[in-house]
């Protein structure tokens, strides 16, 4: 019975551990770009866009969908970013292992 004890003391404390590195994340952020760097994206953690920059020099009215291109992949190469961090983070818990739905 000591030893159930003790193992739930331990799945408990590493539980509240996870949630603090949840929470950490949003407080993280990474940035991806695209065009030589004349679009970047911000993305928190909890892959919110932070913000978006855009270069005048990525503007041509000619020329829309290759602005809509850089933006997609500024923001695809953040998002990717953003899993490496969460991975990265929450990866001590798991032992590197995918469980759905925790990040």
């Amino acid at each position: 019975m000591n030893n159930m004890n003790q193992m739930m003391k331990q799945v408990k404390k590493m539980q509240e551990q996870m949630m603090k590195a949840q929470e950490e994340l949003a407080s993280k952020s990474v940035e991806g770009t695209a065009g030589g760097g004349v679009v970047t994206v911000v993305v928190n953690g909890h892959k919110n866009v932070q913000s978006i920059v855009i270069k005048p020099e990525a503007v041509d009215p000619d020329d829309i969908e290759m602005l809509q291109d850089l933006i997609l992949t500024a923001v695809n190469d953040a998002l990717n970013k953003a899993d490496e961090l969460a991975n990265k983070d929450m990866g001590k818990f798991t032992g590197g292992m995918k469980i759905p739905g925790l990040f």
